[in-house]
């Protein structure tokens, strides 16, 4: 095979296959790559139909969203950016009490990047929509210059199906209410920095990334009232909860010590000088529920294993705007305020 005859078919080239400038030109290699790498990787109808968009039938309500990622190293401890986009998109649409459903996926790829490398990134974002029950399909390529684009993003909007039969955001939240935490926090912004920093920590530290509508649904599904929901990636714990409660105009107070924490995030954290409360999750959320309702929801959060270490952490009460306090063990309490700058920047 002769140089023009690889220019172009850049798949053709076995050892040696990299993203080049021509798997984004709109051209046959554009087309060699959809056909080999995603659609079957991502297989189903829309996507076989070639087009521009999909045609999606979708009676009543949604809710969509969109978001980009951006995480380096693509791969690290517990996920890889390919699931951690499904993840994502899919999580924020069970935010707003929706059924996550459809997907686009738009990526950016940087020339030079191995096509194995997209490969692992695209079959790992093809099983994590398979099991999530989400469909991948429509989509977009691009490829960048050498040094543009850190080996790829990835960036993705999403659909759902509502199926609250209320709203579910910061405005619904009321006095009394509860604040319900699904897990342990802290594992995926260390787990990511490790793998960065090439930190040569003791223990495994494994990202949390997973989907968290399979327990919002089922709260859904069983009747709790739920005033909003929020999943707690940049910023943490500490940023989703001053962001409602400013909304809600309310003050909320926690139990610190009933936040679980693993001992090694926690000893990192203090190593390095970090708070917990501020460090990102991918699979952890809270949830602001009637406090008639606390017992039960925790039972149902706890019956899945992405919310089975759910607890009660505290409540949210009159007061100051935005004014969120955290009670310790000893009796005294701090002011808890949203990250301020850039802790642990890439991290999504």
């Amino acid at each position: 095979m002769n140089e023009d005859s690889e220019q172009h078919c850049p798949l053709s080239s076995e050892g040696r296959e990299l993203v080049k400038m021509a798997h984004g030109g709109g051209g046959r290699a554009t087309a060699r790559l959809l056909d080999s790498l995603f659609r079957p990787a991502f297989d189903n109808p829309w996507l076989e139909r070639q087009h521009d968009g999909a045609v999606l039938d979708m009676p009543g309500a949604m809710a969509f969203t969109t978001d980009s990622f951006v995480v380096r190293p693509l791969f690290f401890p517990g996920s890889d950016i390919g699931a951690m986009a499904v993840h994502g998109t899919v999580n924020d649409i069970a935010m707003c009490g929706a059924e996550p459903q459809y997907l686009s996926a738009g990526f950016i790829l940087e020339e030079g990047l191995p096509l194995a490398t997209l490969r692992r990134v695209v079959d790992s974002m093809a099983a994590a929509a398979r099991e999530t029950g989400v469909r991948i399909v429509t989509g977009d390529l691009k490829v960048v210059e050498r040094g543009k684009a850190d080996g790829l993003y990835i960036n993705t909007a999403g659909v759902g199906r509502v199926v609250a039969n209320h709203p579910i955001e910061p405005g619904q939240v009321r006095p009394g209410d509860r604040l319900l935490l699904s897990g342990d926090i802290g594992r995926h912004g260390i787990a990511v920095m490790a793998a960065r920093e090439k930190l040569d920590l003791q223990s495994a530290i494994e990202s949390d990334c997973a989907s968290i509508a399979p327990p919002v649904m089922a709260l859904l599904n069983e009747g709790i009232a739920i005033r909003c929901l929020r999943d707690l990636t940049r910023g943490g714990l500490a940023s989703a909860l001053v962001e409602v409660a400013e909304t809600a105009g309310l003050a909320a107070r926690i139990q610190e010590a009933d936040i679980p924490v693993r001992e090694d995030i926690s000893a990192v954290c203090e190593l390095l000088g970090l708070d917990p409360l501020h460090v990102a999750n991918e699979g952890r959320f809270m949830a602001v529920v009637a406090p008639e309702d606390v017992d039960r929801a925790i039972d149902i959060l706890r019956r899945h294993s992405v919310s089975e270490a759910a607890v009660d952490i505290g409540l949210f009460l009159e007061g100051s705007a935005g004014l969120v306090t955290a009670q310790s063990v000893i009796g005294g309490s701090r002011v808890v305020d949203m990250l301020s700058g850039e802790q642990l920047p890439r991290i999504c």
